[in-house]
């Protein structure tokens, strides 16, 4: 796997989510040469803004909106879209999102879909799926949740 994609609310914010330990996951994940995006259904605009400054590095390489895009969640174009602003086909990238519609809209288009509940949970997923130990993920530290 060679692309992680996190939906935002519910998996890294909101009820249910772990931005602490997903976010350290998806460093770890970077300092590896996968690249990241978040995959949101935010109606973009002006109040997006904060959202978008996430990529370009700073979180993950690239962050896709719907209301940017023009293309929702589950809509297989959206999964399609995001997996080719990291560079990727679909079959090479992990999907993650609180929702399990989204996470089968993204099996569709061939990516591997995790269905966030727990953020333990997730992050034990991912280290699987990228073959690298859950403390592999922290560089070596040991992990925040």
């Amino acid at each position: 796997m060679r692309g992680l994609i996190l939906d935002f609310g519910g998996v890294l914010a909101g009820p249910g989510s772990d931005m602490d330990g997903l976010s350290s996951v998806l460093a770890g994940a970077r300092t590896r040469g996968v690249r990241t995006a978040i995959l949101s259904n935010d109606p973009g605009g002006p109040g997006a803004q904060w959202l978008r400054e996430l990529g370009d590095g700073r979180l993950v390489d690239q962050v896709v909106l719907s209301g940017d895009v023009g293309v929702a969640k589950p809509d297989p174009r959206i999964y399609r879209l995001t997996a080719d602003a990291l560079g990727l086909a679909p079959g090479d990238c992990i999907f993650v999102d609180d929702l399990s519609v989204n996470v089968r809209g993204a099996v569709a288009v061939g990516m591997v879909g995790i269905h966030h509940v727990d953020g333990g949970a997730t992050a034990d997923e991912i280290a699987i799926l990228l073959e690298v130990d859950r403390d592999g993920m922290q560089g070596g530290q040991a992990p925040t949740w």
